[in-house]
């Protein structure tokens, strides 16, 4: 590997929720001297820990995070905000010398910020989100004007549907459209498990996340910010709130939030499975030299 090379590599360690992507950075981290950016959508957020299984300190072991614990919940995060920042990050860590290692599992936030996918830049549109509003097959719209773009949403977050919609509508394209040629030399690793032990994962997170504390947490949050559209339609935090609403039993509650993850993991594979450059199950002693 050139010198160059070398300067512009990035590591990127991808897969579905509770596929072990965490702990895996981190011993990578390690081994080769990195830092890692997280692309998940929901870390940016402050207070949104059990729900969201962010690394605790503990778990990070020392190694710097970025991209974690940057933003207050009511705030609109997106994308665009996104990338901006961590491609600033990762110049910061290569120019020290050190790998970034981007660890996460929002497919959108990953395209944009590796692949140099084109962000299109879009004033809202406020009549057509009017009239979406009242619209109750969000999803089908989506999917049929932009099929990839629908996998990646949560079929209940009726914010971000809506917003992909407008984009869509009005560039008359897909939201995901590659411009140039990756910036960066990028290592593709995947994590995953057979279904049946990812599923026993999840349903195991999720028992983890309620002895932990995430009911008590979902009441400060409530407390704190109110019932904003980050807390009603981010998985972990809806299912206990329909729980405190009385429209679920603590055990219903339990098994929805189960079954929501496990649909996100499949969603999150169906689109990582699009990236042929990805390694799956590779490990620290087998990465390019």
């Amino acid at each position: 590997m050139s010198g160059n090379s070398r300067k512009n590599k990035v590591i990127a360690v991808v897969g579905p929720t509770a596929s072990g992507k965490t702990a895996f950075a981190v011993d990578l981290a390690e081994k080769i001297g990195g830092e890692i950016i997280s692309a998940d959508s929901r870390l940016v957020y402050k207070g949104f820990d059990i729900g969201t299984a962010k690394p605790t300190l503990d778990e990070r072991r020392g190694i710097p995070h970025y991209m974690i614990d940057i933003a207050e919940p009511e705030v609109d995060y997106s994308a665009g905000l996104y990338v901006h920042e961590a491609k600033r990050i990762i110049e910061d860590i290569q120019s020290r010398g050190k790998v970034p290692i981007i660890a996460g599992g929002t497919g959108l936030y990953i395209n944009i910020l590796l692949m140099n996918y084109d962000l299109p830049k879009v004033e809202p549109d406020y009549e057509l989100r009017k009239a979406l509003k009242l619209e109750e097959d969000l999803p089908a719209i989506l999917a049929e004007l932009d099929p990839e773009t629908a996998q990646l949403i949560d079929k209940n977050d009726r914010k971000k549907l809506i917003r992909a919609i407008e984009i869509v509508k009005t560039t008359g394209k897909p939201i995901q459209r590659r411009k140039n040629n990756p910036e960066y030399e990028i290592e593709w690793i995947g994590l995953n498990f057979p279904r049946d032990v990812l599923y026993d994962r999840i349903n195991r997170r999720v028992d983890l996340m309620f002895e932990a504390g995430l009911i008590d947490e979902t009441k400060n949050l409530l407390q704190k910010h109110g019932r904003i559209p980050n807390l009603l339609y981010t998985i972990g935090y809806q299912e206990v709130i329909q729980y405190l609403d009385g429209l679920l039993t603590l055990d219903e509650a339990v098994d929805k939030l189960k079954q929501n993850t496990r649909r996100y993991a499949k969603r999150q594979l169906t689109w990582f499975r699009k990236n042929p450059a990805i390694n799956w199950n590779v490990y620290p002693e087998k990465l390019k030299k």
